[in-house]
């Protein structure tokens, strides 16, 4: 065993050990965190706006400061670019983390002194968790890839500013350096098709042992590896032991991914986000990811249904249930107060907390009231694509409102692998599955209101080429499950078989 491989066997257990100390003190240190968030922020602009001086408890906190999404931040934000000192947080934020919203256009999220650990650490501990279950350590003397968006950092009121998957490429430790694939050079280009055959060069001769990134740009790189070597992924890499990934739910990818590598794998999901790393899978033989309650970031928990209310309820982690859908709201020490990130969660456990990410607040279809989730329509899918034995590569979803001479319908586009032999059935079965999942898309079915969703089948490559043609091909963009209007359908509509 090479050295690295058997120095992190003792680490990860120390690592292991801790965190499990932390399970059991979930709800205090949380406590704490707030306690500490405030004491820090009764000196910066928004404290003294939202009169910190006066909070004790919770209570005062969900009181004073109301909860907010970016373009409330906005104000606040800008003032920071413009150079401003203590506005959200003491100083200035060391990064601003640039990323694309569904309503805002770009935003800048910062990361502080005291937040760039979270993203670091977490990460680091996703992976010492693993070994320390495992035993499996031989990974960490290999060839490590992360597929992420470029390091090349602008500069805005003084402050570096990218992609978070780049800036955090800027502290991968030094004695992992020597493992890291691409090579920084490659990491700048920004074309992703380019960037992708470079790493493939780079990459294919190589002991990879470790591939992390968003599923569907993992699934490219294994495409084109496939394509180059004529080789099932895990042939070609013999010693390849886990596949680290996050930003979107897995499942949707899975068969095809297992299928490319060939083999059994086992896999790591985490749950980063340019507002903070938020919980990661701490086991393979659990449900749910870890919720990371000690990393300097204090939790809100809204019922989903009440997101869009006026004074939504608003659950700390001690009153948080199993089973409920709740919208998460942040405060970190990056200065982030009350900030709704726009996903959902759902806990599988209390005890340790273990959360699934269910979809995204404004990633929805309620045309008719129906309020159709993205756990829904991948259960739905999923289901029945495994009972079918199909392969599927990407999906959406989006309302049909008006059609001519029929009732309206949920239209899906569905890029398969292995196409089913009969489309119409296989509709049939993903409706069923709908209607057992969503009572209130049910009952608009029964009433006649709507009728059976429709499948429309996506040409090979064909959501590449749709996300390539608006110019967000590679990095960290994703195809968002649900569209509420037509904007995406329409467009997919080009590049149907």
């Amino acid at each position: 065993m090479k050295l690295k491989s058997l120095l992190a066997k003792p680490f990860a257990s120390i690592v292991a050990n801790k965190i499990r100390k932390e399970m059991q003190r979930a709800v205090e240190d949380q406590e704490a965190i707030l306690e500490e968030l405030i004491k820090t922020g009764r000196k910066t602009e928004f404290g003294k706006d939202h009169q910190f001086d006066n909070i004790n408890n919770y209570n005062d906190f969900k009181q004073a400061v109301p909860v907010r999404d970016y373009e409330q931040f906005k104000p606040y934000i800008n003032k920071i670019k413009d150079g401003k000192q203590n506005v959200l947080w003491k100083g200035q934020p060391i990064y601003l983390a640039k990323t694309s919203g569904t309503t805002s256009g770009v935003k800048y999220i910062p990361i502080t002194k005291d937040s760039v650990s979270n993203h670091i650490d977490t990460a680091r501990n996703a992976l010492l968790m693993y070994m320390a279950e495992t035993g499996k350590t031989e990974f960490a003397s290999g060839k490590l890839i992360f597929l992420s968006g470029s390091p090349v950092l602008e500069r805005v009121g003084g402050i570096p500013y990218g992609r978070l998957s780049g800036i955090v490429n800027h502290h991968v430790p030094r004695y992992l350096r020597t493992n890291q694939l691409p090579s920084y050079e490659t990491n700048c280009i920004e074309d992703w098709e380019t960037k992708l055959d470079k790493i493939v060069d780079e990459t294919i001769d190589q002991d990879m042992t470790l591939i992390s990134g968003i599923p569907p740009w993992m699934q490219m790189y294994f495409d084109r590896l496939i394509e180059r070597s004529g080789k099932p992924v895990g042939e070609l890499f013999k010693n390849l032991d886990v596949l680290v990934y996050g930003g979107v739910n897995f499942e949707p990818y899975r068969a095809k991914l297992m299928a490319s590598v060939g083999r059994p794998i086992n896999t790591v999901e985490t749950f980063p986000a340019s507002e903070g790393f938020f919980a990661f899978q701490d086991t393979q033989e659990h449900k749910g990811l870890l919720l990371n309650t000690n990393s300097g970031i204090f939790y809100e928990f809204i019922p989903a249904n009440e997101i869009f209310n006026p004074n939504p309820t608003r659950l700390s982690l001690r009153d948080v249930q199993v089973g409920v859908n709740y919208a998460l709201v942040v405060s970190t020490n990056a200065g982030l107060w009350a900030y709704n990130i726009g996903d959902t969660v759902k806990f599988v456990s209390t005890n340790p907390y273990r959360l699934l990410v269910t979809g995204r607040i404004k990633h929805f279809i309620s045309a008719f009231g129906e309020h159709v989730i993205g756990e829904e329509v991948e259960y739905s899918l999923m289901r029945a694509a495994k009972e079918e034995n199909l392969r599927i590569t990407e999906f959406t979803v989006a309302p049909m409102v008006a059609p001519q001479g029929e009732l309206p319908y949920h239209e899906w586009f569905v890029e398969f692998e292995n196409p089913p032999a009969d489309l119409a059935a296989f509709a049939k079965k993903v409706d069923g599955y709908m209607q057992e999942k969503n009572i209130y898309y049910n009952d608009l079915l029964t009433g006649n209101i709507l009728q059976p969703l429709k499948i429309r089948p996506v040409r090979k490559q064909g959501f590449i080429d749709y996300m390539k043609s608006v110019g967000k091909l590679g990095g960290q963009n994703k195809v968002p499950r649900l569209s509420n209007d037509r904007s995406l359908a329409d467009e997919l509509s080009k590049f149907l078989q």
